[in-house]
């Protein structure tokens, strides 16, 4: 009431000389009862006294400026004013409802959104933003509730994993709360508001629960096949309680060492352990409802393999061991260590010492270290490579777990030349009988002579044999390397120049060898006297010493020459056939008798014995 809004002003162009002609007088034209104007200073105040802008915002106020002091025929002018009421955080956020109802099912995860809510503030920008909170309840560790900047609601969510066979009702009791109070209302009363929220868990279908997060189970690596090891549990969450089945996840154990009871989770091993080969086994087991096959889940279980002493101790490694031929009484030659498969849990404690048979060694003797280690001694002054080259020294390890293991290793002892400073020069017995005078280097020289003059021998015999013989033709014309055509064709009967055709039909009419006709004769050659043929004389007779005739005469054509022969034999009944004998002239020939020779020149009677043959 009676704050001041805001100061109109009126001019007169008058002159102040006219007195109360010039004086301006206000007064309120439009806008009462909410607002007054002061008649001199013109300053419009609130006449109420609680304007309230949820109720109205805007207002029109009209002021009427009038000289001559307001009075009767004075002139006046008037001026319009708008007024807005600006908002204050006058009013409390205000929830329209005092109980809430929500529902959940038990399988939503964390986060999930359950429902909004939202309290109600009158008043406009940062004096209506509103914070929301749970002040109280049974479940406010398991639900939980954000407030929406944009539309000023409150978002209700899950925080925990529910569970309804647990709790099936919660009960929220959410705050709604202003974060800008301003303190001039603060007299009007607290500036929140509190409402009831309840939710209902609803039951679903849930996989099975393992009794563990994981399992760890550990088994001697001696344990028998079927041995069970260890038992894992699950149950169905769900009120109807399901029956149960277990299983193996095969993929992480694709060895099938391990098997589990199908009804009551029993793990038992299906193969030997061995805890050197593989000290853990990460396997899964899956547990399953057999109303519901969908409903499963899976658990870790992680199996140790104990150690047992299955292993006896060995040497670490190979040793070269050798002692000087000059080398005294309790010298020390070597140091041995052990290693062991087992892992103790005490720690590894290995003891040496020689076979029975050797118990007191003439030659050497071993030190135990106490540390794992042991040392080989000699017992006597020098050794003789010519006597002995080699010593062989059997020695027993022992571990000191239980059931006691032990193993016999042979340490090899090699009798070596040293210097003076104990340094090896040579182990090789076969040195001594080798002459004072020759080195080593003019040993390798001479192997190495003899070495090459065998492969000389060798590479020598290999080419002597395969040195193949000359040739007998070296020439470009050589038919079995080349291949000759001869495009000229021959003149059939009429062609006599190059052989005698009339010899060869009569053997009896050749008295003597002729030169040949078909090459030009660079030497004349002595014309050789042949044999007279006689009559009847066999054809392979005839040919055979006509071979040997031209294999004896240097004239003869090549070896692999090509002779024809036209001469007939005289025994055969049917006389020759051939077309040298044939007669000159064209008369017609009587081809009948051919029929009577049988079946086999039916094709040939066929072709000659026609009436219409040529």
């Amino acid at each position: 009431l009676g704050t001041s809004v805001i100061q109109v002003t009126a001019t007169d162009a008058d002159d102040a000389n006219y007195g109360n002609s010039a004086k301006v007088v206000y007064s309120i034209l439009q806008g009462q009862p909410y607002f007054s104007v002061d008649p001199e200073t013109g300053i419009i105040k609130t006449a109420l006294p609680e304007m309230s802008r949820e109720n109205r915002e805007q207002y029109q106020v009209v002021i009427q400026a009038k000289d001559m002091g307001g009075q009767m025929g004075g002139l006046s002018g008037t001026t319009t004013v708008n007024i807005t009421l600006t908002d204050v955080n006058n009013n409390p956020p205000r929830f329209p409802q005092s109980t809430y109802q929500f529902s959940s099912p038990e399988s939503a995860p964390p986060g999930t959104p359950l429902g909004r809510i939202k309290a109600n503030d009158p008043d406009v920008g940062e004096n209506a933003e509103i914070e929301y909170s749970i002040s109280n309840g049974d479940g406010s560790d398991v639900f939980d509730i954000i407030t929406d900047k944009d539309t000023q609601e409150g978002i209700i969510t899950v925080k925990k994993r529910l569970d309804f066979e647990n709790k099936m009702l919660y009960t929220l009791r959410v705050e709604a709360i202003n974060t800008h109070p301003d303190p001039r209302f603060l007299q009007l009363g607290p500036f929140k508001d509190t409402a009831l929220v309840k939710i209902s868990v609803e039951d679903t279908d849930e996989p099975p629960v393992f009794s563990r997060p994981s399992y760890l189970i550990e088994v001697d690596e001696d344990a028998k096949e079927g041995s069970i090891i260890g038992q894992v549990i699950a149950q169905d969450p769900d009120t109807t309680m399901n029956a149960i089945k277990y299983s193996v996840d095969r993929h992480t154990d694709l060895d099938r060492i391990f098997n589990i009871y199908s009804g009551n989770g029993s793990l038992f091993i299906s193969k030997t352990l061995d805890r050197e080969e593989t000290p853990w086994h990460n396997i899964t087991i899956i547990a399953t409802e057999i109303n519901n096959p969908k409903q499963s889940s899976q658990i870790p279980v992680f199996i140790r393999i104990l150690d047992i002493n299955d292993h006896a101790p060995e040497f670490a490694k190979y040793y070269e061991t050798f002692v000087c031929e000059n080398a005294k009484a309790g010298q020390l030659i070597q140091t041995v260590s052990a290693v062991d498969k087992d892992e103790p849990p005490r720690g590894h404690r290995f003891f040496f010492e020689l076979v029975p048979e050797f118990a007191v060694h003439p030659n050497f003797s071993i030190v135990d270290n106490k540390d794992n280690t042991a040392g080989i001694i000699t017992r006597r002054n020098g050794y003789s490579r010519s006597k002995t080259s080699t010593y062989l020294l059997p020695i027993i390890i022992f571990d000191n777990d239980y059931p006691i293991q032990s193993s016999t290793g042979t340490l090899t002892i090699q009798v070596c030349a040293c210097d003076s400073r104990g340094n090896m020069q040579s182990c090789n017995a076969e040195a001594l009988l080798l002459p004072a005078g020759l080195s080593t280097g003019a040993l390798v020289a001479i192997l190495l002579c003899i070495i090459i003059l065998l492969v000389l021998v060798v590479l020598f015999m290999a080419l002597k044999r395969q040195r193949k013989k000359e040739p007998l033709i070296i020439s470009k014309d050589d038919i079995r390397d080349n291949i000759v055509t001869y495009n000229d064709e021959g003149g059939g009967e009429e062609d006599t120049q190059a052989f005698d055709i009339g010899t060869l039909r009569n053997p009896e009419a050749r008295e003597e060898s002729k030169m040949r006709r078909d090459v030009i004769p660079e030497t004349i050659f002595q014309i050789r006297r042949t044999a007279p043929i006689w009559e009847n004389i066999d054809i392979q007779d005839f040919i055979h010493r006509r071979l040997k005739e031209n294999d004896l005469d240097p004239s003869a054509p090549p070896y692999d020459s090509l002779a024809t022969y036209a001469y007939e034999g005289n025994d055969s009944i049917a006389n020759s056939l051939s077309s040298l004998e044939s007669l000159t002239t064209e008369g017609n020939q009587d081809y009948d008798y051919l029929s009577d020779w049988g079946p086999r020149f039916k094709k040939l009677a066929d072709m000659y014995g026609g009436e219409d043959s040529d």
